[in-house]
């Protein structure tokens, strides 16, 4: 009996240490390391986790990388393209929905790979299986997305490289560089939307209860062209909460939403709220605001009236040689001009001596 207990102890003894074994990892570097690459496109972020072999003088393209889709060997899948990387999934990420190569993806986290053509083509895939070991296991029921593209012949690059060679404000290209080819794909972002279904969720929380975000949500909503939102939005700012008040930024806001939805009578009544609320410089900027709207007459009214309110700075008597230009008085622009220049620092006098001699050869200076 003691003897058995004895066996049933060092039994469990070994289980024990077998199963710590099996569990213990060591932290040591992968033969081909880990990179990671980020780009922002409005506040979409895309970013990619990849493993980064090197070339080490091996024939990459249809020999270390085979074209098309293999049978590894290993794993369950018998038609597996490229992880597009080394060791474990090549992971890319989206955290909000995009579009790439002009179809669309969901926001996420996908495992990238790559079928490689010998015609210089390429299947971009997006796997919803983000978690496996390279392409071992890969099965097609699980992809998001696939889109071709054409590959590109470019220098020699040693270690797998992938990088945003491209951006603008709505889209960013991806490409992935190594030996002598570059495959690339673009994703395009719908930035104005994106953005516009944030600020309404956040204008439902927190961020709702401050007058200057109301205010800003109508400025970007404005830039973005959705006017009506934008019209909502500084009405909020203007009248009907508790922190609401009129603003030379908002009443000036609302008569430029106006005017762009050819509403111009009811603009100028804002207009003229506005410019009774503004500094010598707010004004200056409403004033040749109308003049680049094509409301010269109103511009110039609005001109003077910003030097006697403001006891002729001189930013109001610049703003007033502007108006009078705009309606061909060159005579009195070049009086308004140089009273400008009696006041003006010394950083702007070479700018207003410039536009004064344009004056005197009746050029305007809008």
């Amino acid at each position: 009996m003691k003897s058995l207990k004895q066996f049933s102890i060092c039994l469990f003894g070994a289980l024990m240490l077998m199963g710590a074994q099996a569990n213990a990892q060591l932290n040591v570097p992968e033969g081909s390391q880990r990179g990671k690459v980020s780009q922002r496109v409005g506040i979409t972020d895309i970013t990619i986790d990849y493993g980064r072999p090197s070339v080490k003088e091996r024939e990459i393209w249809g020999k270390l990388v085979p074209y098309g889709y293999n049978n590894l060997g290993f794993g369950t899948s018998t038609a597996a393209p490229w992880r597009a990387g080394a060791n474990n999934n090549t992971i890319i990420e989206f955290s909000h929905d995009v579009k790439v190569e002009g179809k669309n993806i969901s926001a996420g986290k996908y495992g990238l790979h790559i079928a490689v053509k010998e015609d210089g083509g390429a299947t971009v895939i997006f796997s919803k299986d983000n978690n496996a070991w390279g392409s071992y296991f890969y099965d097609e029921k699980n992809d998001a997305l696939r889109v071709d593209v054409q590959t590109k012949d470019v220098p020699h690059t040693e270690v797998l490289t992938f990088s945003f060679p491209e951006f603008e404000a709505n889209s960013a290209v991806a490409a992935l560089r190594w030996e002598k080819k570059e495959i690339p794909f673009k994703i395009e972002v719908d930035v104005a939307d994106i953005v516009m279904k944030g600020i309404e969720s956040d204008l439902r929380n927190s961020p709702g209860f401050t007058q200057t975000n109301w205010d800003n949500a109508a400025n970007y909503a404005f830039n973005a062209g959705k006017l009506d939102k934008a019209l909502e939005w500084v009405n909020a700012s203007i009248s009907g909460n508790f922190f609401s008040k009129e603003t030379f930024g908002n009443l000036s806001l609302k008569s430029n939403i106006l005017a762009k939805q050819g509403k111009t009578a009811e603009a100028m009544t804002f207009v003229d709220k506005a410019a009774k609320l503004g500094n010598a410089t707010e004004v200056f900027r409403l004033g040749t605001g109308l003049i680049g709207q094509g409301q010269k007459d109103k511009a110039l009214a609005i001109l003077k009236d910003n030097v006697k309110n403001s006891n002729g700075a001189w930013p109001s008597n610049y703003g007033l040689a502007k108006g009078y230009a705009a309606t061909g008085d060159f005579k009195n622009a070049i009086k308004a001009i140089n009273t400008s220049m009696t006041k003006a620092p010394d950083r702007f006098k070479q700018r207003l001596t410039g536009e004064l001699e344009k004056l005197k050869k009746g050029e305007d200076i809008n």
